[in-house]
Parts: structure tokens; C-alpha cells; sequence
């Protein structure tokens, strides 16, 4: 049975590259009917940040990557955090040092610090100086006798190469002068990485090992430790990076790298995720939308490139706006509703107007065409909250400091307010986008003004931009009252600044 794993410290929030990670892991087991395995390694406990591990779990289930076993889970090869299997690796160590491919090392961290100093000052590559490796039985019971502290090294043999078969890169050659003898048992009973992820991968049955492709020079290590314990090897599978626009690596310094960023400004789960499965993988067409479904169908590892992904905000930007525009009618309030519930508490809101869900929900479906996410809402909707309109900005102040724009409201806002009245009772009816266009056309027979000075002019009077949903739209959903209130506000300052 194929099994893959994710196995990712919890040291924060979750990268934007392991879910990618996560992702293909996923991909590759539901594809053959397989387990997708969520492991914590958790070794390194001076990294461990509170509520990582929960908020990984939080983060998987958003993204609807969701493992078959792991913490809180269950299965039958837990537990799934290493920090619960530490006699597990002691005792895979205590076997390779009667096997003799390990040895304690009771060197200082004090000599460790001299000799990367002294290797840095010599130009050397810094690496253990393999000073304990031959040490006698004597002197290695002297040691432990007197209580020093000690380290399980792993012995890499004196010559020859390693090789790795990559189903991504091909076979890779690593010279066994380049490895350094590793540590696999720290000081503190811990195990390191190396020894861990070798003896999980093992006792959990992992069959492919897909990883990022910083992990590949730590790979002949691990084959080496499959050989030394007569453990069958995994097939391993490294992915590349993901890159800056520059070609840099994927960093916070340029830009959001937390899943929780996405999330939090309002990226679907299913855009992120499409979106990260083209970032080093391709489906041999020119194809970009897929479903989950689609693309546990279509993922393949031959398709998986070796060079570095783009991570490309302004094709995610697209591709989420795709996504929005297809919601149904309530996944879009559900995942709007906190944003527009956020625009009435901002500053400068009109307290007077009364913002029910269905005005709500009406301005909502006027800008969603235009949205790339829903951390936008608060700027594209803030024109329908404002208590004042601002005309300050040149290009307004284009359209409305004009003989024309005056003409324009002085004949728009007497229409507005009369137009539908019913000559029996007086009685204004609900103010809609027919009886304003029909006001508006009423301007333009009266005026002869057409065009964008009849149409831009009342857009920057109601909204002070000069792009946005629909004129009609906007004035259906602010109402008769505030549209006046607005073609008013307009009028004074168009009056007041013509040159």
C-alpha cells in the first residue's frame, strides 16, 4: 500500500511550501488508494511554539488536505509525535552501537565552538573532527563512569559514495567525504532529526518519502541508516522551492509566507490549493482550474519539475477571484459576513443608516465581481458606509467642479426625490435602480448632457471614486435619502470650487 507523510515541526504557523508539501503527499496517496500520514516531530523542543500543533491541524482541515492517521486522529502505528516515542530511538541507537555504525562523544561544547572557529579561519567546511570515533572500550567506560555528558554519533564509512534515486531528480551522487558523522542521540536523550525520521518512516511503513528538496543533502544519511539497521529503503521524492518574483527563496521578508496570512485576508481553501498544486507540478496541458478531486485524479510525481517555483500573488489573486465568483449565495456571506460586519464598526461610518442583511448582503453581491479576496471588502464597500464623501482627489474634482456637473445635480436631486410619488396619496414608494436610471435619463433629456459627464458626475457624488459596481446599483442599495444627502454634498462643493 503506498503511504506518505507530512511531517512538519511545531515551531509556528504553517508555510505556504509545507502545505504545498502536505498537499502532494495527499495527492499521491488518494490517487493509488493509499494513507496519508500527519507525524510532529517535535524533537528540537527549545523551537516548540503552544498551539502549533493545533493550529497545523486547524490549518489541514481548512484546506481540506486532511490525513488519514496522526495526533488526534489515531491509527495503528502511533503515537504520531516523536516527543512520545523518545525510548523508541534510544533503543535504535543503543542498536547501533552494538552493531558498531555508531559511538558515543563526549566532546564539549566549548571544543566544538574552537574547532568551527579554527575550520572557519582556515577556510575548511566546518564538520566533526571525529575525535571520539575511535575510542577505546576503556576509555568510552571511563567516560560514562564519570558521568559526562555524551552524544550518539553515526558513522559514515571512510571512502566511496552515497546514492540517492530521486523520483524527481534522477540519481543523485553525494562523495562520503562531504557527510559529516551525525548525531543521531543528543545529550539530552533527544533524538536528532536524522534518527527519528529514519525510524518513524520505517516502523509507520512510509513507501514514498516526499520532502522539500532542502532535506536531499540530509538523504544519504538516511540511506546509509536504512543499510545499517537492514531496513528495506522508501522511494524518496524531493520538491523544489518556492521562490520569490526575484528568484529568491519564499521568505517573510517579501511578502506573506503563513498559510494563516491567506487565510486570514480571505483566500478560499480550494484557490490556494489549486494554486499551490501547479507551483512545480503541471498536468501536460494548459489547464488551471481543478477541483480536489480533480487533481488527486491527474497528479502524477512525473509531472513534478525540479527547478524552483514563482510563487506568482497576482495568479493567486486571479485564480481566487474565479473561485469567489462561483460561490454560491450563502458560502459567499458565510466567508464575507466578518469582513462587511467589519465595515460598519470603522470609523466614519453613517450611524444613521440602517444596514440590514439584505442591504448587506446586496452590497456584498455588487463588488464580488471584482474581488481577489475578502480582505478587500472594507475598500471596495467603504463608499456604501461613509457618513461624508471626500471630493479632494484631482481626478474628482475633474468631474464635479464643472458648469456641466452643476447643471447635472441641480436637475438630478428634485428628480430623486419626487420621481414615483404616487399622485393619489403623496406617498413616496421604495426607491430602486428602475426609478433612478429613469430619474437619471430625465437629467439627460432636460440637460442634453450625456456620457460621462452626466454618468461620471454622479458617480464620484455618490461614491468620491470613479470605478465601482454599477451607478444604479449603488443607488438602489444606499436608498433615496442618502443619495439625496450625497448629490447635495456634491452640489456645494462643485458650486464652491468652480473656477
Amino acid at each position: 500500500m503506498i503511504r506518505t507523510r507530512f511531517a512538519p515541526s511545531p515551531t509556528g504557523f504553517l508555510h505556504v511550501g509545507g502545505l504545498r508539501t502536505a498537499l502532494y503527499n495527499f495527492l499521491f496517496a488518494k490517487k493509488y488508494n493509499g494513507r496519508f500520514i500527519l507525524r510532529i516531530e517535535d524533537t528540537d523542543q527549545r523551537r516548540k511554539v503552544a498551539g502549533a500543533v493545533e493550529n497545523l491541524l486547524a490549518t489541514l482541515e481548512w484546506a481540506g488536505v486532511k490525513p488519514d492517521e496522526g495526533p488526534q486522529i489515531g491509527g495503528d502505528f502511533g503515537p504520531y509525535v516523536q516527543s512520545e516515542r523518545l525510548q523508541l530511538y534510544r533503543d535504535y541507537a543503543q542498536i547501533l552501537l552494538e552493531k558498531g555504525h555508531a559511538y558515543y562523544c563526549f566532546c564539549s561544547a566549548e571544543r566544538l565552538k574552537k574547532l568551527k572557529e579554527w575550520q572557519i579561519a582556515q577556510k575548511i567546511p566546518p564538520r566533526y573532527d571525529n575525535h571520539c570515533r575511535d575510542l577505546s572500550v576503556e576509555e568510552i567506560q571511563q567516560h560514562l563512569s564519570s558521568g559526562e555528558e555524551y552524544v550518539i554519533r553515526m558513522k559514515i564509512p571512510a571512502a566511496g559514495a552515497i546514492e540517492v534515486d530521486d523520483l524527481i531528480r534522477g540519481k543523485v551522487t553525494f562523495p562520503v567525504s562531504q557527510i559529516d558523522d551525525q548525531v543521531l542521540l543528543k545529550s539530552d536523550g533527544y533524538p536528532t532529526y536524522h534518527l527519528a525520521n529514519v525510524v518513524d518512516d520505517h516502523l509507520m511503513q512510509i513507501s514514498h518519502v516526499i520532502r522539500g528538496e532542502e532535506w536531499l543533502p540530509s538523504t544519504p544519511k538516511h540511506v546509509l541508516l536504512y543499510r545499517y539497521f537492514g531496513w528495506e529503503l522508501p522511494q524518496f521524492a524531493h520538491l523544489s522551492l518556492l521562490l520569490n518574483p526575484d528568484k529568491s527563496k519564499l521568505s517573510k521578508r517579501q511578502g506573506d509566507v503563513a498559510v494563516e496570512d491567506y487565510r486570514r485576508k480571505g483566500y478560499l481553501p480550494e484557490a490556494l490549493i489549486n494554486f499551490l498544486a501547479l507551483l512545480g507540478w503541471n498536468p501536460g496541458d494548459d489547464r488551471e482550474i481543478f477541483s480536489l478531486d480533480e487533481l488527486i485524479r491527474e497528479f502524477s510525481l512525473e509531472r513534478v519539475s525540479h527547478s524552483g517555483a514563482i510563487f506568482n500573488i497576482e495568479k493567486l489573486n486571479w485564480m481566487n477571484g474565479i473561485y469567489i465568483r462561483n460561490l454560491s449565495l450563502e458560502r459567499l456571506w458565510e466567508y464575507a459576513k466578518p469582513y462587511l460586519e467589519e465595515c460598519l464598526h470603522q470609523p466614519g461610518v453613517d450611524e444613521r443608516a440602517h444596514w440590514d442583511e439584505a442591504r448587506l448582503k446586496a452590497a456584498l453581491n455588487s463588488v464580488k465581481d471584482g474581488l481577489s479576496n475578502f480582505s478587500e471588502i472594507p475598500q471596495k464597500t467603504a463608499f456604501y458606509f461613509a457618513s461624508s464623501i471626500s471630493y479632494e482627489a484631482p481626478e474628482i474634482q475633474d468631474y464635479l467642479t464643472t458648469p456641466e456637473s452643476i447643471t447635472v445635480l441641480k436637475t438630478l436631486i428634485p428628480l430623486i426625490d419626487s420621481v414615483g410619488i404616487n399622485q393619489t396619496d403623496g406617498k413616496k414608494p421604495d426607491f430602486n435602480s428602475d426609478s433612478f436610471i429613469a430619474a437619471v435619463r430625465n437629467v439627460q433629456k432636460a440637460t442634453g448632457i450625456k456620457g460621462k459627464p452626466l454618468w461620471m458626475t454622479i458617480r464620484v457624488a455618490l461614491t468620491g471614486t470613479t470605478q465601482g459596481p454599477e451607478i444604479h446599483q449603488i443607488a438602489s442599495i444606499i436608498g433615496r435619502e442618502i443619495c439625496i444627502k450625497r448629490l447635495e454634498a456634491a452640489l456645494n462643493y462643485a458650486e464652491s470650487h468652480l473656477n
